[in-house]
């Protein structure tokens, strides 16, 4: 039996003073809605009803019960209103979970503008490297990787960029300018380090115009790191040439601050996905957030392509 329907329908059954007129107005069959409160009446082991041919009544029982059950059909729909507000009204705590570049270069700049339009909604950024917690804990997961990923779970991308090598002029300037891939054998590398378990991997470059004409080397890293923004302050400081994505190195660029190597090579694409918990029952919030970031992203992707006048990555 269930028990709240049971409840619901005694209720209807006291208010619309008889068993048909409860059935009518509940759109159930007269003998589910009689089956139903003798269920109830059976399972409390007492009368809630005096049943006569003309109108029912109810029994000191059934008058105490009623009092109770109106509380608490009153506190189930009550927080079942509460929890569907949740659903669709734009406000409430936001939680998301990024790696720190991720959030300090790509979430960061994006809260003030969005709080602007939603100012209900409350932000609770965990920065930290993706794999440290689960994603069922976080509204919004955002990983990098690249564009082979094949992830179990359910995502969306969010934004796709070419990586390429950059440098400052003062490291080329000092140790000169490689005018081929073959040349960055005699040069200062600076890699992310492989994860526990992986191989070092090669170096696969390619044009975009001619994609088909792959270059595979495997120079040796005088400068390893676990986090993109180390390897970039090392780039800006001099020690030697770094893959990064366009989009992060896109303002160093335009100032000057480094210099693009090897154009028009690049060592792939770097994806950005939006991992959900679920699917279904997404909060508006959320929802209004990732098409929110995936907007803005892309229309920044966008103005980088003209700024530098180079390819804009795949979308």
């Amino acid at each position: 039996m269930d028990r709240l329907q049971a409840m619901r329908v005694f209720e209807r059954v006291v208010d619309e003073g008889g068993f048909a007129a409860a059935a009518r107005s509940l759109d159930m069959s007269a003998p589910v809605v009689t089956r139903l409160v003798a269920d109830l009446e059976s399972q409390l082991g007492t009368r809630l009803l005096q049943r006569s041919t003309r109108r029912v009544s109810l029994t000191e029982a059934g008058q105490s019960y009623l009092d109770r059950v109106r509380h608490i059909l009153q506190d189930v729909d009550e927080a079942d209103a509460a929890a569907g507000s949740h659903a669709t009204e734009l406000a409430g705590v936001l939680r998301l979970h990024a790696q720190p570049l991720l959030a300090s270069f790509l979430l960061a700049p994006l809260i003030s503008e969005f709080r602007q339009r939603h100012p209900r909604i409350h932000f609770d950024i965990e920065a930290d490297f993706v794999g440290s917690a689960s994603i069922e804990n976080f509204d919004i997961t955002l990983m990098v990787t690249d564009e082979r990923f094949d992830g179990d779970v359910v995502a969306r991308k969010v934004v796709e960029s070419e990586m390429i090598l950059i440098a400052s002029p003062r490291y080329l300037a000092r140790c000169g300018t490689p005018q081929t891939p073959a040349e960055l054998s005699g040069h200062d590398l600076l890699r992310l380090r492989p994860r526990p378990g992986d191989r070092p991997r090669m170096v696969r470059m390619w044009q975009p115009e001619a994609p088909e004409e792959v270059m595979e080397i495997q120079p040796r890293p005088a400068f390893t790191s676990n986090h993109v923004d180390t390897l970039l302050q090392a780039v800006l400081s001099e020690a030697g040439i770094g893959s990064m994505a366009v989009d992060l190195v896109a303002p160093y660029l335009a100032r000057g601050d480094l210099v693009r190597v090897l154009q028009p090579w690049v060592t792939g694409r770097a994806v950005v996905y939006a991992a959900l918990p679920s699917r279904k029952f997404m909060p508006r919030r959320t929802r209004v957030f990732l098409d929110y970031l995936v907007e803005e992203t892309r229309k920044q992707q966008a103005e980088v392509a003209t700024l530098l006048g180079c390819p804009q990555g795949k979308l």
